[in-house]
């Protein structure tokens, strides 16, 4: 996840890459590496112009602590690390720690430790469940969730006022009515951005939202009752006018661009989004609250990268499990977590971190988050479906069968 678009499909489509890369056979096996089971070497993405600097100071501060352990840093920009960490493992060359988007590949090639083994119990109890789930396959966490994202809604206050829309709604009902009023007063109801840079994450929100979503490792369910309910009701406000001109052509960003500049009533965005108002237009009177759901139950769509160990050649899970425990402790993680921008995935960093009124109402959603099913390998297909045909609900496509079309594509068909 690079800074400028980690939250966005870039994020997914960096994941499936690194998985498919992997799942094709990484080949490598032992490290040739230290054979010094007190020298780690991390490989790190870069997050901003502060990732190396930050993480400088976390290993000087670890290294006074532990002056038996020493770890070197290898800082890599997300343009290569997906190139630079293939070429390595298959050069048996493989870093004792790994910061990364994706896992599986890597664990389904028995190149990784199991999270149990890197760090202690209560290290491992701290991860929110839900994102420990979804670093897990057939039941065996092998990744560490490092940072996190999730999304709300996004409301202009001044516009609720106008249309006399008194609070966010919780319901697609609510939603609906607030959508039209806002229509009647001159402005766009709903931003709903279904072209390709990321039409598989508001589709997301509404299958979710009906209480269906896209399957998991095992199996991708997208033809399902509770998505054509999400998919209709999404039909239902493009049809009616409450969204933006055709928002099968519309991306994500440009279309947020239109929120921050006062124009939409209500879009689902990111907490990057805060600050891009703040940079944009600090004037802007907004709000932020739960996404609305068919029954106005909690649900936020959840992204994460991730922290891995290798098995390599010498043994060094006693000095990887003292690092890693020390980096996830409150102080240090809710530390870094705030400096690059992100939500943490532990229960003990949200805790760290509530006081941040900018990031609570995203915070308080962690516990519901629902992720991709980005183990899976069909994943790829699937996605690539949504993004290239969901927009045609704005065309006037049968929800039913766009539905069976994208499943026999997830189905390789």
């Amino acid at each position: 996840m690079k800074k400028s678009l980690r939250w966005g499909a870039a994020v997914a489509t960096a994941t499936v890459a690194t998985m498919t890369l992997a799942s094709c056979g990484f080949g490598g096996g032992s490290s040739n590496s230290s054979g010094d089971d007190k020298s780690l070497t991390l490989m790190v993405a870069s997050y901003s112009d502060n990732t190396k600097s930050e993480w400088q100071q976390i290993i000087k501060d670890f290294e006074a602590k532990n002056s038996d352990i020493k770890v070197s840093l290898d800082v890599q920009s997300w343009n290569d690390i997906n190139d630079v960490i293939k070429t390595r493992v298959q050069a048996g060359k493989q870093p004792d720690i790994l910061n990364i988007d994706a896992f599986a590949g890597f664990a389904s090639d028995d190149l990784l430790y199991p999270a149990k083994d890197i760090v202690s119990a209560k290290t491992l109890d701290d991860f929110q469940p839900a994102f420990a789930k979804n670093a897990s396959i057939d039941g065996t966490q092998y990744g560490l969730p490092f940072i996190a994202s999730a999304r709300a809604l996004f409301y202009n206050k001044d516009i609720f006022a106008k249309a006399g829309v008194s609070a966010p709604p919780k319901t697609w009902a609510e939603l609906e009515a607030a959508a039209a009023k806002i229509k009647a007063s001159g402005a766009i109801g709903y931003g709903m951005p279904l072209g390709s840079e990321e039409a598989q994450a508001e589709t997301a929100i509404w299958f979710y939202g009906a209480g269906g979503g896209y399957g998991d490792a095992s199996k991708l369910t997208i033809d399902t009752p509770e998505n054509l309910e999400g998919a209709t009701e999404m039909q239902k406000l493009i049809t009616g006018g409450l969204t933006e001109q055709n928002p099968g052509s519309t991306d994500r960003t440009p279309l947020l661009n239109v929120f921050v500049q006062g124009q939409i009533g209500m879009q689902v965005g990111l907490p990057p989004t805060v600050g891009q108002i703040k940079d944009k237009n600090a004037s802007l009177n907004y709000g932020i609250a739960p996404i609305p759901t068919k029954d106005g139950s909690a649900f936020t769509l959840g992204v994460a990268d991730h922290l891995m160990a290798f098995k390599n050649k010498t043994d060094k899970t006693a000095s990887i499990k003292k690092f890693l425990d020390y980096f996830y402790s409150s102080d240090v993680y809710s530390k870094w977590v705030t400096a690059e921008g992100f939500l943490p995935t532990t229960k003990s960093g949200a805790e760290a971190m509530a006081s941040n009124e900018t990031l609570k109402p995203f915070l308080d959603l962690l516990p519901d988050a629902k992720f991709y099913p980005s183990t899976n390998p069909n994943w790829t297909a699937a996605q690539g479906a949504i993004q290239t045909q969901i927009g045609q609900l704005g065309q006037g496509a049968s929800p039913a069968e766009l539905l069976k079309a994208i499943q026999a594509k997830a189905d390789g068909q």
